[in-house]
């Protein structure tokens, strides 16, 4: 199934943004810092093109999937269906980078940050979405990459979704292209 939100949906969260730049949580940084990140909130924003591909499969369905990774079986410890997801923000957002670093190194990081808080707080929405049509029955998502889990897991999303709907591959390196994008389990209990 498909799931996708208007651009001006997705929540912006600023100190997110200062996080993934690199400063202390909660603490706001210098007004230049703040000034920059609105910035790039505003140029990025109209580029987004937030898509979600995902599907529910019984969890013993994934069981060879799951096992390669004991902090992934762990954290779907007691589920008996597991939500699989690919999710990007499209492919614009990295075009906008890439342009922005031939000319601006530090505001091309910021937008790095930038694009960053929007997949996060794309893919936050989805996951409580799924929460909420579970009653809260759910464990936190879990990303290939995370912990034990090897990046290769990337692998399996992209045979089992139809990543390609929404514009998401999966280069020889195990990078998804666009860069702004997540795959996750999230299991249910």
């Amino acid at each position: 199934m498909i799931f996708q939100m208007h651009p001006s949906e997705v929540p912006a969260d600023r100190f997110e943004i200062y996080r993934f730049a690199g400063f202390p949580p909660k603490v706001l940084p210098p007004q230049n810092i703040c000034n920059l990140a609105e910035e790039c909130m505003n140029q990025l924003r109209p580029c987004l093109r937030p898509n979600l591909v995902y599907e529910t499969f019984q969890k013993s369905d994934l069981e060879p999937i799951i096992s390669c990774s004991k902090n992934l079986s762990a954290n779907l410890e007691g589920c008996t269906r597991v939500v699989m997801f690919a999710a990007t923000i499209g492919a614009q957002v990295d075009s906008v980078i890439r342009t922005t670093q031939k000319i601006d190194a530090a505001k091309a990081g910021m937008l790095q940050a930038t694009g960053a808080m929007f997949i996060e707080s794309f893919v936050d929405v989805f996951n409580r979405m799924i929460s909420s049509q579970y009653d809260g029955s759910t464990k936190p998502r879990f990303s290939p990459g995370f912990g034990d889990a090897p990046l290769d897991l990337q692998k399996h999303f992209f045979n089992l979704l139809p990543c390609s709907k929404i514009g998401l591959s999966l280069m020889d390196t195990l990078i998804m292209a666009p860069e702004k994008s997540v795959t996750a389990f999230i299991g249910i209990l």
